[in-house]
């Protein structure tokens, strides 16, 4: 290599470095809020054509707008619209096979003269497929072949050279993501849809369902509630790692409270050792708080969190014990994250007249 092809780094302070770092955020940052103002009914119709399409989105573009249009066609399947990634210079070499007539392309340019891209409009237009173009002007080849602009606008780009694509690319992110979640509001997508479509890691887990992590009934400790506590404490010992309650029933097999180690413990304080031969019934905590098979796993974490259980009866339709879900358990499904702290009694509000009753919980929300 030739000296003259050696480039010596320019020298920036650390002052200087983050000075310079926090203003391309915010020159980014100023550009989405212009952007949010200048939205109008346009982003409405192109709303219209992702709910109205009945085949499959096709998300294009190339180099760095390729790489936001994979993560807005990422987006949008994941958020109940069916997509794909089309690479412009692929389809030119065959892949244009891959268009239906049902299907809408979302094409991503910000000078919207893309060689690659406009190579393809011509069949795209001919097979009669529909293009949402997100571009810097109607104007361009790409804006007067698309059914919908949104424009971008001149935009500058913060690299000191002005030419790394980076504000633009911003600006096409931030515009895919309001289309594919604006989108999905409108169709009603829920958390149980999310889930099915994010079944592995955290999330996943988060996701599923209480009865896909409980303790099954077998693993439970279950007794009628007409035993005496020490019938119950010798005759509902379990081989492995226990849970701290014992779920009670009636003769019909209701649950109708729990006796835990917090119950027992109460009683060794109080001085009531002769309570330890009477019916467990007179001294389980009544009302407690159950929850149905069917909740999501990330609601039952809340609930446990927020209450401060260690553990919650899952009960069927007719309070039938089902399983177990224990705060252990859970814990183990996520190592790197806090869930509930350990707990007192599970106990409800309700007296002790009262049945026990399944707590409602609120569905995850998009809002």
């Amino acid at each position: 290599m030739s000296a003259s092809a050696i480039r010596t780094s320019e020298t920036l302070t650390a002052a200087e470095q983050l000075r310079y770092g926090r203003e391309i955020v915010a020159l980014e940052g100023k550009t989405l809020e212009t952007l949010a103002e200048h939205l109008d009914s346009t982003f409405c119709d192109a709303v219209a054509l992702l709910n109205a399409c009945r085949g499959a989105v096709l998300v294009s573009g190339m180099g760095k707008a390729g790489l936001i249009g994979q993560k807005i066609s990422a987006t949008l399947a994941s958020t109940g619209t069916r997509s794909h990634f089309l690479h412009p210079a692929e389809a030119y070499h065959g892949d244009l096979g891959k268009i239906h007539r049902d299907d809408l392309l979302l094409i991503l340019s910000q000078s919207g003269e893309t060689e690659e891209v406009v190579r393809m409009l011509p069949t795209i237009v001919q097979l009669g497929a529909q293009i949402l173009a997100i571009t810097a002007s109607r104007r361009s080849t790409l804006g007067r072949a698309a059914r919908v602009v949104l424009p971008l606008g001149t935009l500058d780009e913060v690299c000191s050279l002005g030419l790394a694509p980076s504000t633009s690319t911003t600006a096409m992110l931030a515009l895919g993501d309001a289309l594919a979640l604006v989108a999905s509001r409108l169709r009603n997508f829920r958390a149980e849809d999310f889930a099915r479509f994010h079944p592995g890691g955290s999330l996943g887990r988060k996701l599923s369902k209480v009865e896909q992590h409980m303790r099954p009934l077998a693993e439970c400790r279950v007794t009628n509630q007409g035993d005496t506590v020490r019938q119950v404490l010798v005759s509902c010992a379990k081989p492995g790692r226990r849970s701290g309650a014992i779920m009670l029933t009636d003769d019909d097999g209701r649950l109708t409270g729990i006796f835990t180690d917090s119950d027992l413990a109460r009683l060794f304080e109080g001085r009531r050792e002769d309570a330890i031969d009477r019916p467990i019934a007179e001294v389980m905590s009544r009302g407690c708080t159950t929850i149905a098979g069917s909740v999501l796993l990330n609601d039952a974490i809340e609930l446990l969190s927020t209450r401060k259980f260690s553990e919650l009866p899952v009960v069927d339709s007719e309070q039938r014990p089902l399983g177990m879900l224990d705060i252990t358990d859970i814990a183990g499904l996520f190592p790197d994250e806090q869930t509930a702290t350990s707990t007192d009694t599970n106990t409800s509000s309700h007296g002790d007249d009262h049945p026990p009753a399944t707590v409602p919980f609120p569905r995850l929300s998009h809002d």
